[in-house]
């Protein structure tokens, strides 16, 4: 298995593997933004809108490849506001339903975390559905549970679920001001 980054030109590239990796993960009851059945070609324009973002270094997206098969993502956004430049949130970590259970996700997640680290980043921040399995693997991971929204999002039945937000302070000075930090 083969964790890499992807450019913006990357994301265009990768956009068929990327929208069949969502309309599974949706398929699958994550709740990651959209309702099933997902079309295919929603879920590639989604993606095609995401490499702009990517190019001018606000998103920052990994992709999981087994052989030729892309079968995980994550993502890290960051804000353009100079009073938040210390955090990210952690968005889309997706693995193929057939591939997980192999420690592909904790893998994803750590490498974001890594990452974000590195770009300077002293806080990330999450939201996943309440009682979903994402749940144990970021408190096994020494992400803190801050609270719960009633009702935040449908899930891709399109039942109303309660979210958890969670945040980890990260990096040797997570407890810091902000910083001009460069990504």
């Amino acid at each position: 298995m083969i964790v890499c980054r992807l450019d913006g030109t990357q994301v265009l590239d990768c956009v068929d593997a990327l929208a069949d990796l969502l309309v599974d993960t949706v398929d699958g009851g994550a709740s990651v933004g959209f309702l099933a059945p997902l079309d295919p070609a929603v879920a590639a324009s989604w993606w095609k809108e995401r490499a702009a973002g990517v190019a001018a270094r606000q998103l920052a997206v990994w992709v999981a490849r087994d052989g030729d098969r892309t079968v995980g993502t994550v993502s890290l956004a960051f804000p353009d506001r100079p009073n938040s430049r210390h955090r990210a949130e952690l968005v889309k970590l997706m693995v193929h339903r057939d591939a997980r259970g192999r420690g592909l996700g904790r893998s994803l997640l750590a490498t974001a975390e890594e990452a974000a680290v590195a770009a300077g980043v002293t806080l990330l921040h999450l939201d996943t559905e309440t009682d979903s399995p994402a749940e144990r693997l970021y408190t096994t991971a020494g992400w803190t549970r801050a609270g719960v929204i009633p009702d935040y999002a449908a899930d891709p039945a399109g039942v109303l679920r309660p979210t958890t937000l969670y945040y980890k302070r990260v990096g040797a000075g997570s407890g810091g001001g902000v910083e001009a930090l460069t990504r």
